[in-house]
C-alpha cells in the first residue's frame, strides 16, 4: 500500500518559518490534485492549500499571503512553506493527493507547533 511521507514539522516561535515536504513511498499513477489540510485538537480536518497538475493555485484566506504550494509533477513530491507562522497555525499537517485514476492518498501527518 503507498503512502504519502511528510516530513519537516516541528516546533517554532511565532513569526518564524517552516517547509513541509510530501513524497509517495512507492510508485503511483499521474497525479491530478495535491493538497495540504491541517487538524487543530477538537477542530476538523480542513484545507488548506491545493495545486493541481495543470498549476491551479487555491490557498485558505487565513494563509493567504504567508503560505506557499509547490509542486514536483514528476516525483509527485508537493511542498508548502510556511512563512510567518501564527500560533494558531499549530495543528497536524496532512498531505494528500489524487491520482487520475481517482485514487487518493494521505501522509501520517506532521506536528506543527508555535509558540508565542
Amino acid at each position: 500500500q503507498v503512502q504519502l511521507v511528510e516530513s519537516g514539522g516541528g516546533l517554532v516561535q511565532a513569526g518564524g518559518s517552516l517547509r513541509l515536504s510530501c513524497a509517495p513511498s512507492g510508485s503511483i499513477f499521474i497525479i491530478n490534485f495535491m493538497g495540504w489540510y491541517r487538524q487543530a485538537p477538537g477542530k476538523q480536518r480542513e484545507l488548506v492549500a491545493s495545486i493541481t497538475s495543470g498549476g491551479r493555485i487555491n490557498y485558505a484566506d487565513y494563509v493567504k499571503g504567508r503560505f506557499t504550494i509547490s509542486a514536483d509533477n514528476a516525483k509527485k513530491t508537493v511542498y508548502l512553506q510556511m512563512n510567518s507562522l501564527k500560533p494558531e497555525d499549530t495543528a497536524v499537517y496532512y498531505c494528500s493527493e489524487v491520482a487520475f485514476t481517482g485514487n487518493r492518498y494521505w501522509g501520517q501527518g506532521t506536528q506543527v507547533t508555535v509558540s508565542s
